[in-house]
């Protein structure tokens, strides 16, 4: 599949989603959030075990697209509708994201900002390219990053979020590696290969099987401690009826490889 705005492929069960609007520099639109949107539900359409996000050029995404917001206001409510659509459609993707069956892994290759480091931050594992910048940069301009602080809060320590979000200030790779932003800051040169690595180790296992456990782990995340256990407990017990359940601990048992049947 392909648009004026991102490319998409399948290789090896992985699908890859890649932003390319040279122009608005990956800029996150209204169209191309809806193109987004799309492409999440063809990769499961299409039968894929993982989702890579990347982008061409030199920025991976600056946030929401500055200029059509701006054009919004000439309309009789200053905007208003257009914004409250455009939030509500960014919110859906990114919570899609989360909510995906199949892992969801950024690839960043340079800037991503504001809304493009919530997209960062909204994957299940991120990996970036050593020269690549993370920030949330509304303050600066008068825009608090309020969205943004909805992901990147559920990934660092509350005193590197409020530090990013007061300041505006980039960080590097190395530092968002550091405080849990992203798994891995590698040369450019190794990011598809590391990126691989991952996807590699994550499709070799039971598809059924991540899909239970990415499920659980974000909703027990938001609960009090006994609770997220009496849940998991619940979890456990149903996984361990699933035939691929049966089948990966009788392969373990008598020493061999385990043939999935994502059930």
């Amino acid at each position: 599949m392909a648009s004026a705005l991102i490319n998409t492929s399948l290789e090896d069960d992985i699908f890859r989603i890649t932003l390319d609007h040279f122009e608005r520099r990956n800029a996150l639109s209204l169209a191309m959030l809806e193109e987004i949107d799309k492409a999440l539900y063809a990769a499961q359409d299409n039968g894929a075990r993982a989702i890579i996000i990347g982008a061409t050029g030199n920025i991976f995404c600056p946030g929401h697209d500055l200029k059509e917001m701006t054009a919004a206001r000439n309309n009789e409510d200053r905007g208003r509708a257009f914004f409250e659509k455009t939030m509500s459609l960014c919110s859906k993707v990114m919570q899609n994201i989360v909510n995906h069956p199949l892992p969801v892994i950024a690839e960043v290759n340079g800037v991503a900002t504001a809304a493009g480091c919530q997209l960062v931050a909204s994957c299940d594992l991120a990996v970036a390219s050593d020269h690549s910048q993370f920030a949330t940069p509304g303050v600066n301009i008068g825009l608090f990053c309020s969205t943004p602080m909805v992901a990147l809060s559920r990934n660092v320590t509350n005193k590197q979020a409020m530090e990013m979000l007061l300041t505006g200030e980039s960080i590097s790779a190395q530092k968002a590696s550091e405080i849990g932003l992203i798994n891995y800051s590698v040369a450019e040169t190794e990011l598809q290969n590391t990126t691989r690595k991952l996807t590699d180790a994550i499709t070799s296992k039971s598809a059924m099987t991540l899909k239970i456990g990415k499920q659980a782990y974000y909703k027990q995340s938001e609960m009090p401690l006994a609770q997220a256990y009496e849940y998991c407990a619940g979890v456990m017990v149903e996984n361990m009826l699933k035939r691929d359940a049966e089948e990966g601990i009788n392969a373990f048992i008598e020493k061999r490889t385990p043939e999935w049947h994502d059930e």
